[in-house]
């Protein structure tokens, strides 16, 4: 046995690194392991700061290909492993994030159980799941992963065999094993398909199962049955914007597989209360209704002729199989002996099991806690219906104008719309939504772009007949700028009787989502929905449906003016909105377009939530998830309840919580972050927008080609063929500087905003007493850890034939000296993480296996840039790239 790989105080970590250790060595080979063991052992000591350990890459060097390739896949296992042991330990977890917590301070602030749910009545709240590409690693990768964590549940509870018959420690060994014999990387591009098939996986596995079992809980804890507010979403199949390969096909693919997924576990369900629910009529009282169930299902078989509820049972199973064919367009799995009309509806579906828990708990419908299984059914239909996830469409603003310019053009509306100034647009698009006549002829031989369009918006319309409205709600416009972009998707919409005229069709309506990305978007969104809900078209339709949704972007107005600049503006927008909606008697909902870095938004939800200014959540908060962070947070059940926990709670906290701050407090720390943002947006934009060279120099320093090249998502990586930084996707971009180390998304401009700032005393101020300005600078602080400008000194070199590059990168780390000087003044530490020890050591656990990855990343670009043409190098590339994004675990 050799020594682990590993250092750590926590039990599972040294004992899953001891069993990775054996692992390499039986199956990589001795030499591997004494290799990979020094290179760990060196870097472990250099950050320990032990004498003689100076140097910045020991042993590196005498790595072959074939080495590198396996040393660099030992350390990424071993960040695997450290994720799971982490997880599992709720190193990142805050114990305050709980419904049960958020009760308890709600009560001793005086807010009572009424309260909380008169608000939950009224609310939603979602994580929406999004397949944007940073998720490097492959599902079998993390299905291994998921069955370890599974075994470590087991060996917790002393068990020594499993329910299969195999010795724990062994099942946990051979995992390891295969994990170590599994390719991590795919060989093949994801298409659409592939991404639909990796959410439902999540969809079906986790969130079916999960959510009904938190309800129960939360319906314990508040004492009574709150509505269904927490539910999910998706954007995978619906996502359109610079996706040329999301189709009506995949439209209808995504809800057709979800709805199957949906409906086949119901089936299931059903069929396990046949099993369980054995009353016999001779013993207990049984409700004319549930005889009633019982007589219809044309279940006469003399073995259950005095059991009412199996029979009836009987008679839902076959209609349930009946929606599955009908809804699938096949046979279920496990098809009725019977025959049953299928539901209409899933509210007739609810309906015939609420009949049953009626009977069963003799005191009505209210008394649906504590019914079990029949009970987790009821929530399960109540929240996921018979579509599962509501699936959201998203377009560009560009291509809905251009398709519209071409109906109003063919339809002899306007010959040129495109040619119109703005308001010149809002009288055109203003008559137009008075009728309700669609534009488009059906015999025209139309565009590409415009006939898939068209295509889209049909298939949606068909869809929302045959799952319900619940399965499309929202049609969301990239890059809305204008009232224009919102009034384009009605005509659209009305296409396929998506949107009709009159208030009266106002619920029916499918709701069209501005997301306003740019600072100067963002600055303008309240004008925009103040004159949006004025229009006597629009504004009485959102009237009767009650609420609206705005979504804001943290990726894009994060590239666009900077980490500070943009959470500012994000919280100033969402700010001004407020008076917006309460004007148009509307409930705002915000949807926030949130990522796995800090750059794009990322770091703890529960704080992000809490931060929000007053009056912006009210109990209505969707969330994008996306990338590696939906197999963070939900790739296991514990997990999923923990993160869908803090969610709940700090929505509630969020919507009821008095309001922290005083009024004189809050002009003070409005007046101080304006001047904030205005420095570090002059700061960001001189760097990134006004250096002529930057973007140059971002391309060579960071790995964004060599991304490129990963087979991690359908979705291009720039918007347009333009290398400039304006049109390359915020993902790519924020990805490419966590793998070099620099992470300057999450912090460049806060280093002069904070310098130049005199009023120290304010700033210290601002962090003890205002949860947003502490959860912007906690989010940072993470970064800054995890960040190094030793080794991004290193990927600057590979930007050496670039003009300036010496002093782009002086600017670079100058900054990042800056911030990080600034932020221990203003939080009064000696070293970051100073007071957050779990997460300081969960990253200080990382630092020395992070290291010799990014120096094996550089060397071999610079071959793989120099021409080299063995394919170990670009598999070692990609692998790198993989190994430290798993290490940094929120990179993207």
């Amino acid at each position: 046995m050799g020594p682990p790989i590993q250092i750590s105080q926590n039990p599972d970590i040294r004992y899953l690194g001891r069993i990775l250790g054996d692992v390499i060595r039986a199956y990589g080979g001795d030499k591997l392991f004494r290799q990979t063991e020094y290179i760990r052992s060196s870097s472990v000591d250099r950050h320990r700061g032990i004498a003689g350990a100076e140097a910045i890459d020991p042993g590196l060097d005498a790595l072959s290909l074939d080495d590198t390739i396996a040393f660099v896949r030992g350390f990424m296992l071993f960040s695997m492993l450290a994720n799971l042991a982490e997880d599992r330990q709720g190193v990142a977890a805050e114990p305050e994030a709980t419904v049960a917590a958020a009760l308890a301070k709600l009560k001793a602030d005086g807010i009572d159980g009424d309260a909380v749910h008169a608000l939950l009545g009224a609310s939603l709240i979602a994580p929406v799941l999004t397949a944007h590409p940073t998720e490097v690693r492959r599902k079998s990768m993390l299905d291994h992963k998921n069955r370890i964590a599974e075994l470590m549940l087991l060996r917790d509870a002393g068990a020594v065999e499993t329910p299969q018959g195999d010795v724990v420690e062994e099942a946990i060994r051979r995992q390891i094993v295969l994990l170590w014999q599994t390719r991590p990387l795919r060989t093949e591009k994801l298409f659409v398909a592939d991404e639909i098939d990796n959410a439902l996986t999540y969809l079906r596995d986790v969130f079916l199962p999960v959510v009904p079992k938190l309800y129960a809980r939360w319906e314990a804890e508040l004492g009574q049955r709150p509505a269904p507010f927490l539910r999910v979403g998706s954007w995978i199949g619906g996502d359109r914007d610079g996706n040329p390969f999301v189709t009506a096909d995949t439209l209808q693919q995504a809800t057709a597989r979800n709805a199957a997924a949906v409906l086949g576990h119901y089936a299931d369900a059903v069929h396990a209360l046949g099993a369980e629910l054995s009353v016999s009529a001779s013993l207990a009282p049984v409700p004319g209704a549930v005889s009633a169930l019982a007589e219809a299902s044309g279940d006469d078989a003399p073995s259950r002729r005095d059991e009412p509820y199996r029979r009836a049972l009987s008679g839902i199973y076959a209609r349930v199989c009946a929606t599955y064919a009908a809804i699938a367009g096949k046979a279920p799995p496990r098809p009725s002996a019977l025959k049953g009309e299928a539901y209409a509806a899933p509210g007739d579906f609810r309906r015939d099991l609420v009949t049953l828990a009626d009977g069963l708990a003799a005191s009505g419908e209210g008394q649906l806690i504590g019914i079990g299984a029949l009970g987790r059914l009821i929530r399960a239909v109540e929240v996921f219906g018979f579509h599962l996830a509501t699936l959201d469409m998203r377009q560009n603003s560009a291509v809905h104008e251009r398709v519209l310019a071409e109906l109003l053009a063919v339809a002899g509306v306007c010959a040129d719309y495109t040619a119109l100034g703005e308001e010149e647009r809002i009288a055109l698009l203003t008559a137009e939504l008075q009728s309700d006549r669609p534009l488009a002829a059906p015999w025209h031989k139309w565009s590409d772009e415009t006939a898939g369009e068209l295509a889209i918006v049909h298939a949606a319309a068909d869809i929302r007949e045959r799952l319900g409205q619940d399965a499309i709600c929202q049609w969301i416009i990239s890059m809305s700028q204008e009232l224009s972009d919102l009034l384009e998707v009605h005509l659209l919409a009305r296409e396929a009787g998506l949107w009709r005229s009159g208030a009266a069709a106002g619920k029916a309506n499918l709701m069209v989502v501005p997301l306003f990305e740019t600072i100067a978007d963002l600055d303008r969104a309240p004008a925009i929905m103040a004159r949006y809900f004025a229009m006597p078209e629009i504004g009485p339709q959102i009237g009767v449906r009650g609420h609206q949704e705005v979504m804001i972007g943290y990726s894009d107005s994060n590239k666009d003016g900077g980490y500070l600049t943009s959470t500012w503006g994000l919280h100033q927008a969402s700010q001004a909105l407020t008076p917006v909606f309460e004007e148009a008697d509307t409930a705002m909902q915000l949807f926030h377009g949130r990522g796995g870095a800090v750059g794009r938004g990322g770091g703890s939800a529960f704080a992000a939530i809490r931060a929000q200014p007053a009056g912006t959540v009210q109990g209505r908060i969707r969330i994008t998830e996306q990338g590696e962070v939906i197999a963070a947070k939900y790739g296991t059940a514990d997990s999923a309840a923990t993160n869908l926990e803090a969610m709940v709670s700090a929505s509630l906290l969020a919507s009821l919580e008095p309001e922290a701050a005083s009024d004189a407090d809050a002009a003070r720390f409005t007046a101080a972050m304006d001047a904030l943002s205005d420095s570090a947006f002059a700061a960001y934009r001189g760097l990134v927008y006004d250096t002529p060279a930057f973007k140059d120099f971002f391309r060579a320093m960071t790995p964004i080609a060599e991304i490129a090249t990963l087979k991690i998502g359908s979705r291009p990586s720039s918007r347009t063929k333009s290398n400039a930084i304006e049109d390359l996707r915020a993902i790519p971009w924020v990805f490419s500087w966590a793998q070099s180390r620099a992470m300057l998304p999450g912090w460049y401009g806060t280093g002069e905003a904070f310098a130049g700032f005199a009023d120290k005393a304010l700033l210290a101020d601002m962090a003890q007493g205002w949860p947003f300005f502490a959860a912007l600078l906690g989010n940072m602080e993470m970064v800054l850890a995890k960040s190094d400008m030793g080794i991004a000194a290193r990927y600057a070199e590979l930007a050496g034939h670039v003009d300036g590059h010496a002093a782009i990168f002086g600017r670079i780390r100058d900054g990042w000296n800056r911030a990080h000087d600034g932020l221990l003044d203003i939080t009064g530490q000696t070293r970051l993480l100073e007071k957050n020890p779990a997460l300081e050591a969960s990253i200080r656990l990382r630092l020395p296996y992070i290291e010799p990855l990014n120096l094996l990343q550089i060397e071999l670009m610079k071959r793989h840039r120099a021409g080299e043409t063995d394919e170990r190098i670009g598999e070692g590339i990609q692998l790198t790239i993989n190994a430290i994004a798993t290490a940094l675990r929120n990179s993207g």
